[in-house]
């Protein structure tokens, strides 16, 4: 399924611009030759998608860059794919940290050439980006993908760990997400197709949100639809099913930058960019997912993290 669901509207300086400039042509591909662009200037222009753990993860390279001497402007929080991707190729913005699954779909039309496979996943976005002048970078371990979750108390009643094992109870049980779920791939037609999953119950929700949540806490549900990096698996002491027959593609948290930034900037900028994504796991995302829900700001949360693991940021 991979429906980004959590890409809501944000007000951003530039975002009524850019719409008004992608979406007077009849597609994303018809996009008319910008008259100025950010690789103008020395500064590299970082956005993102438009909900809250994309924007993070933006301000994350944005502060580990600024520590390390590079000017930086944002642009976070800017729109959905169908907007940040093509002011990617044409160079209104330099830097994007991508989901390396959903990228590679969107820019080959759903060819299905995503896998579980992170390092033919990743090739494959670097061939694909090559050819419209983007580099691809070092993926992050973390990865933000459709997760099938059941509470503690199912997970030892039955012994799950893995959704295979789902299989003999799974028509005792009652699965939920969102309304779409039953026909596609990578939600309930995929449990069926890839896991022989007949479940007892199918129960409307959201697509992994706090309906979702509540319907997994409540025991309305026995197994729900959970996003990987959603604060509410810790929280709740959730268990989620390792996919073991690999039905959902990877989701590395993967930057995609303009290959004049890495011209200008050279190994330096690379070997930076590469080391924070190495640190960078799903557990992480969870955790601060976590504490930009409870209040904090993405700009605080990025830079707490950063000085965790001993990185430096604009005003060490």
């Amino acid at each position: 399924m991979r429906a980004r669901a959590r890409e809501r509207n944000r007000a951003v300086p530039l975002a009524m611009a850019f719409s008004v400039l992608f979406l007077a042509g009849s597609c994303a591909r018809g996009v008319p030759p910008a008259t100025t662009t950010a690789l103008d200037d020395e500064a590299i222009t970082i956005a993102s998608f438009n909900f809250p753990e994309s924007v993070l993860v933006g301000e994350i390279y944005a502060q580990a860059l600024e520590g390390e001497g590079f000017a930086v402007k944002r642009q976070l929080g800017l729109g959905a794919r169908e907007l940040v991707e093509p002011s990617l190729e044409r160079g209104l913005v330099e830097f994007v940290p991508e989901y390396s699954g959903s990228a590679l779909e969107f820019l080959t039309g759903g060819e299905g050439l995503a896998t579980s496979d992170e390092r033919l996943t990743h090739e494959r976005l670097e061939q694909v980006f090559a050819e419209r002048g983007v580099v691809v970078l070092a993926p992050a371990p973390a990865q933000d993908q459709n997760g099938f979750a059941v509470s503690r108390a199912t997970a030892d009643r039955y012994a799950l760990r893995t959704i295979s094992q789902l299989a003999p109870e799974a028509h005792e049980l009652a699965f939920g997400g969102p309304p779409e779920c039953p026909e596609r791939p990578l939600c309930l037609g995929g449990l069926e197709d890839v896991y022989g999953l007949e479940f007892g119950r199918f129960q409307t929700l959201d697509a992994g949100g706090p309906v979702s949540v509540t319907a997994l806490r409540s025991g309305t549900v026995d197994v729900a639809l959970l996003f990987t990096t959603d604060a509410a698996i810790d929280q709740y002491d959730f268990v989620l099913l390792y996919d073991d027959l690999g039905l959902q593609p990877a989701e590395n948290v993967t930057p995609v930058v303009r290959e004049e930034v890495v011209e200008a900037h050279g190994d330096a900028f690379v070997r930076l960019v590469d080391s924070v994504s190495a640190l960078l796991t799903t557990g992480d995302l969870r955790e601060l997912n976590a504490r930009v829900a409870a209040g904090q700001t993405p700009s605080e949360v990025a830079a707490a993290w950063l000085g965790e693991h001993g990185v430096s940021g604009p005003n060490d």
